[in-house]
């Protein structure tokens, strides 16, 4: 079979799902059952996988699939905890105090504390957090969800403590091929490793200092009054400061601490740099943007979660610091498990769901329960319950409104993360034939040439868009990533640099990101929308670091 229509057959799946959703607008809960059928078609038929092995990589991914619904849950279950013992007016009434610019309010709540959230737990936790907050505070659904997703971009890299480099880059690159080059060239792994980072925060640098600028751009175009982009440039001074505080310490910790702490370390010093000169008016717009009359949204803008108050309600009052105490908590605990000098992730880690060699195959799949963030935000939730000393009834109208949320992304996901685990684990198969994400990158590679590393980045997104995970993608294709820069004579550091920072971006587009961001807010069956969306920030990323990797290569 040729490579032209091998690749061809690999991307089928994708491709439906793809114009079913983003083409002819079809809810993912209908697209996403014939994607899975597409996919086990083609693995059974073209790739020879057994049915053993699909079925055991199908129950793989509903250990998967059980994460992220928790942590699905565990977030909306806080904010829906903090709707009902009125800190949901107070954390508005705050953030109206700095300012009641919606602009502002998304440079410090979804690039500045969305990267935050990122760079301590990862795995598009920052968008099942950010995305009801901003709801919390006024924004439609869908524009939540957009905001949330763009997060996903320049922290990821180095989201879950440098998750993805420390376990994707390190453990996909691990190779004879490897160890003969770091001989050749007297690198030790860790410095390798060090050289990677470096190269990778230049290129988040020059592509993420812009993307608070895109993120309220995108708002006022596609949800002001005026769809104006405009009204987003007029607050240009800002959003290059609020990137410039986020950026600069990023570039710094990456280069001189190493992949741990540049997204954590980058927004601790930026929030409170940003929030300060907001509050002293630096930089700050004249005029004041916000959202059109909400009577006037249109009805797709809107989702089902509901953190309305009345007069009534407001009647209780929660002070600001008491308010923002559990999001506080749950950084602080966040950060303590995500630590390896500390005991405390070894003794969470410890307690394991697994199951070896599903169904006598050679695909094992387990679950850390406790180390999850699901489980921090819900015992973040219980401190809640205390600490604001909550009625039973709110409590169990918390739980109650989380639980029915929760069903319609269970139901998708069920579909989605089987369908990619049989994508990556279809390189198991008697034929010989490389997995399916392998043959499409082998594709690109051989038929770009020269000009490769203008199409790196595409590699790696790709990887994300498939797994939903940067860390995944990293796994997959930074040993592939490596041997084309080897054929190639081109520095491979940059070329795997380069696949780092494109995973990072396709996060952005993920369709069980989306998923999962969407049912926090109650916004499911429109990710086709939301896929519309981001993909504008997707091609501006791809392209800008790109064309950084193919300037650098020249």
């Amino acid at each position: 079979m040729s490579p032209t229509l091998l690749t061809f057959l690999a991307f089928a799946p994708i491709l439906l799902a793809t114009v079913l959703l983003v083409g002819f607008r079809i809810p993912a809960k209908q697209v996403m059952p014939l994607a899975l059928l597409a996919t086990v078609i083609i693995a059974f038929s073209v790739w020879h996988n057994s049915p053993r092995y699909i079925l055991a990589s199908g129950i793989q991914g509903l250990f998967i699939t059980f994460d992220i619904l928790y942590i699905i849950f565990g977030a909306i279950v806080l904010l829906n905890l903090l709707k009902y013992s009125k800190a949901i007016y107070t954390i508005r009434k705050g953030f109206t105090s700095i300012t009641e610019d919606r602009r502002i309010q998304v440079v410090i709540i979804a690039w500045l504390f969305g990267s935050f959230i990122e760079g301590a737990a990862g795995f598009g936790t920052p968008a099942a957090i950010v995305a009801p907050l901003l709801v919390g505070l006024g924004f439609p659904a869908f524009c939540a969800v957009m905001l949330g997703m763009m997060v996903q971009s320049t922290a990821v890299t180095f989201g879950a403590v440098g998750t993805p480099i420390l376990v994707g880059v390190s453990g996909g690159i691990q190779s004879p091929e490897f160890t003969a080059e770091l001989s050749s060239s007297g690198l030790e792994f860790s410095d390798y490793i060090q050289l990677v980072t470096s190269q990778v925060v230049i290129l988040h640098a020059v592509a993420g200092v812009f993307i608070p600028t895109l993120m309220v751009c995108m708002m006022t175009r596609f949800f002001g009054k005026d769809k104006s982009w405009k009204e987003g440039l007029q607050v240009l001074p800002f959003t290059l400061f609020g990137g410039l505080a986020f950026i600069v310490p990023y570039v710094l910790t990456g280069t001189f601490l190493g992949p741990e702490f540049p997204s954590l370390l980058g927004a601790l010093v930026g929030i409170p740099i940003v929030v300060f000169a907001a509050k002293r008016g630096f930089l700050m717009p004249k005029g004041r943007w916000t959202f059109d009359n909400e009577k006037n949204w249109p009805s797709h803008w809107m989702g089902t979660l509901n953190v309305k108050l009345d007069q009534q309600d407001t009647q209780k009052k929660i002070p600001l610091v008491k308010a923002w105490l559990p999001y506080v908590l749950l950084a602080v605990i966040l950060v303590l498990t995500r630590l390896g000098q500390l005991p405390i992730k070894t003794w969470l880690t410890g307690i394991t769901i697994e199951w070896k060699e599903i169904l006598g195959t050679s695909i094992s799949a387990s679950s850390s329960p406790l180390y999850l963030p699901g489980t921090i935000l819900l015992l973040v939730g219980f401190i809640t319950i205390m600490m604001h000393k909550m009625r039973l009834r709110e409590v169990k109208m918390a739980f109650s409104e989380s639980a029915k949320i929760l069903v319609g992304a269970g139901f998708v996901l069920v579909f989605t993360i089987p369908m990619v685990r049989i994508y990556i684990n279809s390189g198991i198969n008697p034929s010989g034939l490389p997995g399916m994400p392998i043959a499409m990158a082998a594709w690109v590679a051989g038929n770009v040439g020269d000009v490769y590393p203008l199409f790196a980045p595409a590699v790696g997104a790709l990887g994300a868009f498939i797994a939903g995970s940067n860390t995944i993608s990293n796994l997959m294709f930074t040993l592939f990533q490596f041997g084309v820069a080897t054929k190639l004579a081109m520095p491979s550091f940059v070329i795997v640099a380069l696949q780092a920072v494109g995973a990072a971006a396709g996060n952005m587009i993920a369709i069980h990101n989306v998923v999962a961001a969407s049912a926090t807010v109650g916004f499911l069956g429109k990710e086709g929308m939301v896929l519309r969306k981001t993909i504008i920030p997707t091609l501006y990323y791809l392209l800008v670091v790109g064309l950084l990797g193919l300037s650098i290569t020249l």
